[in-house]
């Protein structure tokens, strides 16, 4: 058995043979026959064939970093056509380098040898020669100029003008002269008021002890008063105020009468903006209108929005026989999460839907054409509910989510046309008032005074008919309230608030805004819903010519 090395060893033909002839030897390589041809026989040297005929890339590891020759048997260094060789980047380092962490501190050959800061910044941070920098920038100092004090006391009184040009301020009331620290006398070239020497040239005023503490000042008189005249003495007065609302009961309600947490404008940027109150009004020759919509007790507490909203337009052509008043009233349903929205788009809709039709309603009211009315008024109540649910489903929404009560009063300016149009889509309460008497059941509907809350209304925009109906002839001196349940269940149900309102609305005497907001807040315990409420007051002297 041969052994492991012999197995393997195969027989190498002999090199350098003759030929029989006698001849030059043999080739002995592929090389040394291709060299032996005559000229122009045989491949050129760039048709050699390569001996890599893939293209590679030289690694720059495989390099020495010492830049020594590579390798005898790397077959590289064998590439007959050479290489170009690598060249390392400005960042770039071997693998072998490892990071070392700069010194933190610095010796003082290094800050020596450390270039200037303008060789090191570059040229377009470089600043330009002569270049000067700008002294910082202080304010002129003004010379001291006299004021009104030393024209009147001298020149012991130094005044600065904050500006030139611009005298100070003069005060309301001139001082008296004899003050401490100030100069007087004839040199200053005013003349002394009457009762008041002058002192002799070269003397002051005598020097005294500080005075008493400063009190309440008199209050500013008009603008004439500040020439220097001495006015009226004026002392400070108490302004009346109106204080909390007036109450039923030994005690008020445990909520305090005034706006409390507010919706967030992430949550409901609809429910944010609206107003925790609201008054309105009008006056025509004859009538005059008060409105107010306030927030009730819960929403105040839960940071909910006020779901009612009212409604006082003008409706028709100019001139008052054309002229027609639309008084309106909306209460959002409470479990209508966009009830607030909704309350308010109808009371839009109903007035711009009404308007053309002025005249239509003026005609029926004239005529008591009462199938006439109750025709136009459906057609509004229909086209708001429409409207209303288009919008919302155009938006994604649900319809239901905004359902709102609506009842309302339609007024003709016309002096000699007495009668009222009235309409009403769910709950709600008309009451009327006269001769200090309350008529809380107007519209005739049942439930009217037993304080009873009605939960399953009808509502818009499910509910597309409405109840209308003509009230009239008005008196003189009537007070109609066209309100949400806010106030007529409480109206209906508590004596007090009846004998308080019939007090302050059935005098003769049509109270400003601030004082029916103030009288229409008269509170009652356990009904804390939104409060919205419309009067008319009828002129008990009669029609006037003017407002």
């Amino acid at each position: 058995m041969k052994k492991r090395s012999e197995r393997y060893e195969q027989p190498v033909p002999p090199q350098g043979n003759t030929d029989a002839d006698g001849g030059d030897p043999a080739p002995s390589s592929l090389d040394e026959t291709w060299a032996s041809l005559p000229p122009g026989i045989g491949p050129t040297p760039a048709e050699q064939p390569d001996p890599y005929p893939y293209p590679q890339q030289q690694d720059p590891r495989r390099q020495d970093a010492r830049d020594q020759d590579p390798h005898p048997q790397d077959p590289r260094a064998q590439d007959p056509r050479g290489q170009v060789p690598y060249e390392r980047g400005p960042y770039e380092r071997d693998s072998y380098e490892r990071y070392q962490r700069p010194e933190r501190g610095r010796r003082p050959e290094q800050d020596q040898q450390r270039p200037e800061r303008d060789q090191r910044r570059p040229e377009r941070d470089r600043l330009p020669e002569g270049y000067q920098r700008p002294e910082p920038y202080r304010l002129p100092e003004y010379p001291e100029r006299q004021g009104p004090y030393q024209e009147r006391y001298g020149e012991g009184y130094p005044e600065q003008a904050p500006y030139p040009g611009r005298s100070p301020e003069r005060a309301p009331y001139p001082e008296p002269p004899g003050v401490p620290g100030r100069r007087t006398g004839p040199e200053s070239g005013s003349e002394a008021p009457a009762g008041v020497e002058w002192p002799e040239a070269g003397t002051s005023a005598p020097e005294t002890g500080p005075g008493p503490a400063p009190g309440p000042g008199p209050v500013p008189g008009p603008a004439g008063d500040r020439d220097g005249g001495a006015g009226p003495d004026r002392t400070a007065t108490t302004v009346p105020t109106l204080g909390a609302p007036r109450h039923s009961g030994p005690k008020p309600p445990l909520y305090a009468p005034h706006p409390g947490r507010l919706p967030s404008v992430r949550d409901d940027l609809d429910a944010a903006v609206l107003p925790d109150i609201v008054v309105d009004g009008a006056t025509y020759p004859g009538l005059t209108v008060r409105a107010a919509s306030v927030r009730g007790d819960s929403h105040r507490y839960e940071s909910g929005p006020r779901q009612d909203s009212l409604c006082v337009a003008r409706l028709g052509g100019p001139g008052e026989e054309n002229g027609l008043l639309l008084l309106a009233v909306a209460d959002g349903v409470g479990s209508a999460a966009r009830s607030h929205v909704g309350s308010r788009d109808v009371c839009r809709r109903i007035a711009l839907f009404l308007d053309p039709y002025a005249d239509e309603v003026i005609a029926a009211l004239r005529a008591g054409d009462r199938p006439a009315l109750g025709a136009l008024v459906n057609s509004a109540v229909g086209s708001a509910a429409e409207g209303l649910t288009q919008r919302v489903t155009q938006r994604g929404g649900r319809p239901a989510e905004h359902a709102t009560t609506l009842r309302g009063l339609l007024v003709p300016l016309d002096p000699e046309l007495r009668e009222r149009a009235w309409f009403t889509v769910g709950d709600g309460g008309a009451a009327l008032l006269r001769d200090g008497v309350w008529d809380t059941d107007v519209f005739g509907e049942e439930q009217a005074g037993s304080g009873v809350i009605d939960t399953g209304t009808a509502a818009l925009p499910g509910s597309r008919l409405a109840r209308s109906g003509i009230h009239g002839p008005a008196a003189p001196g009537d007070v109609f309230v066209l309100s949400t349940d806010g106030l007529s269940t409480p109206l209906a149900g508590d004596a007090g608030m009846r004998d308080f309102l019939a007090a302050a609305w059935g005098q003769g005497e049509v109270p400003g805004p601030v004082d029916f907001l103030w009288q229409f807040q008269y509170r009652v315990k356990s009904y804390d819903d939104d409060r919205t409420a419309v009067c008319l007051w009828e002129d008990p002297a009669g029609r006037r010519d003017t407002v």
